[in-house]
């Protein structure tokens, strides 16, 4: 079975094969196999006593990994705090998963539970020969959610592992490769992509953790620059930093670097006129789907079978229907269960994602199942599929169809600054022109600053 034992035991074959060769650095600390094995040896030793559930608030950093890793040689409860929580949600955490200490990279007063600090030490111990802790191992995740207290969705060792040596297959990942790690360790996508993938395949990771953030603020170079310094093969973005690196590309007459041979794309639908741009500046770029109720990643596609417009074909092992046109996944990553609730007594998720399969195996998401409109005459529409399309039209930020006070299909954008007009109405009418006729607004509306 695979479980996160299978990483951590990759971790320790590598700190004695290839003990000097570097395993990770964060442009201030660089570790090598041997050295990154002896702190998460030192940090899990240090942690034996602690309380079960322990909490990681921290930027990305080589700190996050070690304790990531120490935690789960530890068999601990791990639940990761993401910096872009507002404090309310950092509280509503803190109590529903029950944390007891926090690990972080600096002294804070943030939380009323006690801080152990993360530090570059020089403190290493020997690896334990016992690695069966690991299967207790379970990590909480919590998603933000439409409301303001986000639900934990409990992973175990099982669903990591078996998450972990899917993308290895999926990606083709190997020694050769440079992983740069852009995302926050928060997420469990990265978590695993930037963390445990890497460790299987044996492949270093520069991590960085400012590009992404300037490219969400419109400074796209930043991200630019640390793809045409590190010259990774391989990376996982979500759209919006991709469509930031494609512009930032555009704009300086650049191309990306003929290195890469795998990025994935996850999180939300990646609009065609993205990803053709992309692969037009040389950015393999291939689209995923997933949820954290199924560790993260449920399909992606594969270099050389990419299937343009979908998701790609499930992690082996993972088995997606259809049923009534809604997603559902089994196999041995779906969660444990939400936090105080039952747990699930199947390795069975019905995603609430409207979905098909392609002939070639393919998953092509539509939609949310509770978001669909249906309109006078009977037909399903769900808004998100007609709004990934508006997207694809220059200068739209933000799209939202609804049906109006007559029933009709009403399409309100949110322009970009700079380009709003009549000439956006007809973008955004050319976008949809692949839609059905009943998918076709009656109106488009172009939302003006107040």
């Amino acid at each position: 079975m695979r479980t996160l034992r299978e990483v951590l035991a990759s971790l320790a074959h590598l700190a004695e094969t290839r003990a000097d060769d570097v395993a990770l650095t964060d442009g201030h600390t660089q570790l090598t196999y041997a050295r990154l094995a002896g702190r998460v040896a030192h940090l899990a030793h240090s942690l034996i006593d602690a309380p079960q559930t322990i909490a990681i608030f921290a930027p990305n950093s080589a700190d996050w990994v070690v304790a990531d890793l120490a935690l789960a040689l530890a068999g601990k409860t791990m639940v990761p705090l993401p910096t872009f929580f507002s404090a309310e949600q950092l509280t509503h955490i803190m109590s529903n998963a029950g944390v007891e200490l926090v690990l972080t990279t600096h002294a804070t007063e943030t939380f009323d539970v006690p801080t152990q600090v993360l530090t570059d030490s020089s403190d290493t111990a020997a690896w334990p020969d016992d690695l069966s802790a690991a299967d207790e191992a379970s990590r909480i995740i919590y998603t933000s959610g439409t409301t303001g207290a986000p639900k934990g969705v409990v992973i175990g060792a099982r669903q990591i592992g078996a998450s972990a040596r899917g993308l290895v297959a999926a990606s083709g990942a190997s020694a050769s490769d440079r992983y740069l790690s852009v995302l926050p360790f928060s997420l469990l996508l990265e978590q695993i992509a930037a963390i445990c993938v890497p460790l299987l395949a044996g492949a270093p990771v520069t991590i960085n953790a400012t590009a992404a953030g300037a490219a969400l603020r419109n400074d796209p170079f930043p991200l630019v620059e640390a793809f045409a310094t590190v010259r990774p093969t391989s990376s996982v973005l979500v759209p919006g930093l991709l469509e930031a690196w494609v512009h930032g590309l555009g704009v300086s007459g650049l191309r990306a670097p003929d290195c890469l041979r795998f990025i994935a794309v996850g999180g939300a639908p990646v609009s065609s006129v993205v990803s053709d741009a992309a692969w037009a500046l040389g950015i393999p770029v291939h689209e995923g789907y997933g949820l954290s109720e199924c560790c993260s990643v449920v399909s992606v596609n594969r270099p050389g079978a990419r299937v343009p417009g979908t998701a790609g074909v499930p992690l082996d092992g993972l088995a997606v229907t259809i049923e009534d046109g809604e997603i559902v996944i089994s196999g041995p990553t779906v969660m444990c269960g939400y936090l105080r609730r039952e747990n699930l007594t199947s390795q069975v998720w019905h995603t609430g994602d409207m979905g098909e399969i392609t002939p070639e195996g393919a998953v092509r998401v539509l939609g949310r199942k509770d978001n669909l409109i249906v309109t006078q005459n009977g037909r399903n529409i769900s808004p998100e599929w007609v709004e990934s399309l508006a997207f694809t039209a220059h200068g739209v930020a933000a799209a939202k169809l609804s049906l109006n006070a007559e029933q009709e299909l009403v399409l309100s954008v949110t322009p970009r600054p700079g380009h709003s007009g009549p000439n956006l109405t007809e973008a955004v009418r050319a976008s949809l022109s692949t839609a059905p006729d009943y998918a076709q607004p009656a109106h488009i509306e172009v939302r003006t600053g107040t």
